[in-house]
């Protein structure tokens, strides 16, 4: 259990140092910018798991309404540190008058266990 628990906090731990860019390494030595640094950081990283679980959690739901079978074994192989969808560089194209739709959670569609 404890190895479980320590593996779920390195996953975290490398997803925040590949959020912040440079690396996990502290620019400044004035403790009031060290700690502005780790904030920003944590806040841009729970924004992007935010978005990755309400993502999962639709994408588990059409499955479900497709046949699928969703079982908490499956959901239990889901992580909210997927990466590969974010473009870190490049451009961006930000229209502020295209409002995304309300975030509204639903429960996940596990089938009733036998």
């Amino acid at each position: 259990m404890i190895r479980s628990e320590t593996t779920k906090i390195e996953a975290y731990n490398d997803f925040l140092d590949w959020i912040c860019f440079g690396g996990p390494v502290i620019k400044s030595g004035d403790p009031v910018e060290q700690e502005k640094q780790l904030k920003y950081a944590s806040l841009v990283a729970n924004a992007v798991m935010l978005s990755n679980v309400a993502d999962l959690t639709e994408v588990l739901a059409d499955m479900a309404q497709d046949g699928h079978a969703v079982t908490p074994a499956l959901v239990a192989c889901t992580s909210p540190y997927t990466r590969e969808h974010i473009r870190r560089f490049g451009r961006f194209a930000l229209d502020m008058e295209d409002l995304p739709n309300p975030l509204n959670p639903k429960p996940l569609p596990f089938e009733e266990a036998l």
